[in-house]
């Protein structure tokens, strides 16, 4: 799976998540410790959650 963090992350800041698309799932995984679970929502979970989110 690759992995990306979002473009507003920078060097220095490392309180940020990271993600990771398959056709069955958004992966979601705490970029500061990479070796623990993560968590899998479907797709259309995560496109409500980031709508949600973009609302504040």
């Amino acid at each position: 799976m690759d992995w990306f963090k979002s473009s507003y992350s920078s060097a220095q800041n490392d309180d940020c998540v990271e993600v990771a698309v398959t056709e069955e799932a958004v992966h979601v995984r705490d970029s500061k410790d990479t070796a623990r679970p993560h968590l899998a929502v479907t797709p259309d979970g995560w496109t409500r959650f980031v709508r949600f989110a973009a609302r504040g």
